[in-house]
């Protein structure tokens, strides 16, 4: 099973991922609010 808080967190660090592409991860349920903030630093803010 994949672990979408680790990967996504992988690869924000290697700036592969900026905070929009997390807050998609958010939309599509994969990562909650609460990760969303724990890797961008930023609260989820939806549009």
């Amino acid at each position: 099973m994949i672990n979408w808080f680790e990967k996504i967190e992988k690869y924000y660090k290697l700036k592969c991922y900026d905070n929009r592409d997390v807050a998609d991860f958010v939309d599509y349920k994969k990562i909650t609010s609460e990760q969303y903030k724990e890797i961008t630093g930023d609260n989820y803010v939806t549009e």
